[in-house]
Order: C-alpha cells, then structure tokens, then sequence
C-alpha cells in the first residue's frame, strides 16, 4: 500500500476529542470505557487509532460523533450533516438495494438531487472500481466490494469528519489496498479521518497514531514518535527468552520482551509498529510478580 497523500492545508476548527472520560453502567457495574483520551483529527489528515478487543478504539470513534457522550472532557465536531460514520462491517449497507439505489437513498437522506447526485456517484464509483457493479444487489457483492461501496455511502454527502471504524477488516487484501486508496484520497480532499484499524502496517501510513489499552492511553504520535518510544528491549530468536508470557510469534520467529536494558549477549531488535504496540501493552501490564 502506498503512504499517506500530503496532507491538505487545515485552515479553520480542527476536530477531536481532548481529555475525554467515557463510564458505561453504574454502581458495580461501572465501566471505564475511556479514560483522560485525547485524540485530535486534524483537516486533511489521517489519525488511526489501534488496540486489542475492548481497549476502546469503537468507544473513541462513536464520541467523536456524539452517539456516546463523555462524562467529562470536550469533544470537537463539526455539526452532525458534516460528520459520517462508516460501522465495522459495513452493516450500513442494505443488502436488498443495488449499488447504485444504496447510494440514491443516502444522497435522499442528505437532499442531493439532480447533476450534483450524479456526478457525485459517478465520481466515487469509478474511483472505488464499482462503477460497472452499479446494478448489482449490495447482498451479492464481495465482501471487499461491500466495503467500498459503505465507504462511497459515507463519502458521498463530502463530510468534513469521516469515521472508519474498521473500515478493511476481514477484507481480501487487493479490496484493502483500494480502501486505503480512498481514504487517503478523502483526506487529500481536505476532510479530517479518523480510523479505527487491526492492522499495524495501515496505522504506520498514518499521519498519527493512537494507542489504547482498556481505555488507557499507552502511546501516542506520529508512526515515528511511537516506534521511538517504544519500552524496554525486544529479542527474537527461535524459542522464548525468559518469561514465556512476554513473548509472541511473528512467522517462524520468536520475539521476547522485558523491561530493559539488554541483557549480555542480548541484541535488541528494532521494533516495527506490531512490536511497539505488544511492548507498551506488556508494559503496562507487568508488574512485579509478573503480567497480570
């Protein structure tokens, strides 16, 4: 996949979350989904955010466009017809409707009409390749394909924020090329993307990177920043070193962590975001009497 297109000049508000606090439930059954997060999406760029299961990423996307609101913190947004969110999954697709009669209710729902509609899906679907499956069933579409066009759904009203929760997950990697394409075609175009990924390659082609753990901040900054601030020393070889816990295979290799510095005989590998991210998570969670 190529790198990120150069941003477009910000002029105007910039967008985000700054300092937000995120409680779901109450009494024994509270939960701290995000805590003290911030996560600015400046115009024209894109800002990925990473974790595990449950570290939060959904929570963080679904604040930025007011569908959960924070106890406390501040959340910047442009109003809500400038917004768009694209689920994991492409659930905003209905499966019934062809590829073309999706994108006409969207562009009923936010008033687009006449040349203006046309243009806009004829843009987008050639720049997604779905031009010559306008008139297929969304429910008989690839999986990859699906995800384009809820990409093309999300675009077509040009939001100033776009949303990705997810957007290549479980996607073929031809089809996740191509979503990378677009979006960062979209932040070419001036809009500020805010994404959600599982993959690690995605969030180094990013502008920035977020990285939560259960709600937690464990990094943050350009790919640059994040790999630099990677914690302790990571070792590769053919069986764990050490504590079999603080290791994790990457192909055929072994690679181990501990807190640093390295040990005689040891040599520390160079870490590539994967490992920067599994490093900050161990650090986190280990304590003296081991990873809890």
């Amino acid at each position: 996949m190529n790198g990120p297109t150069a941003p477009a000049a910000a002029t105007g508000p910039q967008w985000g979350a700054s300092g937000v606090t995120v409680v779901f439930g109450k009494g024994s059954a509270q939960v701290t989904a995000l805590s003290e997060v911030s996560f600015p999406v400046p115009r024209g760029q894109v800002a990925a955010v990473v974790g595990g299961d449950g570290a939060g990423k959904t929570t963080l996307l679904r604040t930025l466009v007011s569908r959960v609101g924070p106890v406390s913190g501040t959340v910047s947004a442009p109003p809500q017809r400038q917004c768009a969110f694209m689920p994991t999954g492409a659930s905003g697709v209905w499966v019934d409707l062809s590829v073309e009669e999706n994108l006409n209710f969207v562009g009923a729902a936010y008033g687009l009409t006449g040349p203006d509609l046309e243009q806009r899906k004829a843009r987008l679907l050639e720049t997604a390749d779905l031009a010559k499956a306008r008139d297929r069933l969304a429910g008989r579409l690839s999986g990859g394909m699906r995800q384009k066009l809820a990409f093309c759904m999300a675009m077509l009203h040009e939001p100033d924020l776009l949303v990705l929760d997810e957007p290549s997950t479980g996607v073929d990697p031809v089809s996740r090329v191509d979503l990378w394409r677009l979006i960062s075609h979209a932040a070419a175009q001036g809009a500020a993307v805010a994404m959600a990924t599982t993959y690690l390659d995605e969030a180094e082609r990013a502008s920035t990177v977020l990285v939560l753990d259960d709600g937690h901040v464990l990094a943050q900054g350009t790919p640059s920043e994040v790999l630099a601030a990677t914690p302790g020393v990571i070792t590769t070889g053919t069986a764990p070193a050490g504590d079999p816990d603080l290791s994790w295979r990457r192909g055929r290799a072994v690679h181990s962590w501990h807190p640093g510095p390295a040990r005689p005989g040891e040599n520390a590998l160079t870490p590539d975001m994967e490992d920067s991210v599994i490093a900050a998570t161990l650090a986190r969670h280990t304590t003296a009497g081991g990873v809890t």
